[in-house]
């Protein structure tokens, strides 16, 4: 499942810290906005380092699941591009 994350958080050293874990996960897309490829454990497993990452009462991120369907509808307008699905080979 494809998850696009976004987040606003208020501190500079937990933003960064927040940034370096959801590279860990995924890519880049925005500023503040990552695309991460992840199955169900993966996502939870990442939801919960988040969860006690940041601060409640002042950050927030935000997690949407796109499906294959909605993935394939993504459009980019200015500079980057759709990120394909990677291919998963088992030896």
């Amino acid at each position: 499942m494809l998850w696009v994350i976004s987040y606003d958080i208020v501190d500079d050293r937990r933003r960064l810290r927040l940034a370096k874990l959801l590279s860990d996960y995924g890519h880049r897309v925005q500023k503040s906005v990552f695309e991460c490829d992840l199955d169900d454990r993966r996502f939870l497993a990442l939801k919960n380092q988040v969860e006690r990452l940041i601060d409640h009462e002042e950050d927030s991120v935000r997690y949407y699941a796109l499906c294959s369907r909605c993935r394939r509808a993504v459009e980019v307008s200015g500079w980057g591009t759709v990120r394909e699905e990677e291919e998963v080979i088992i030896v």
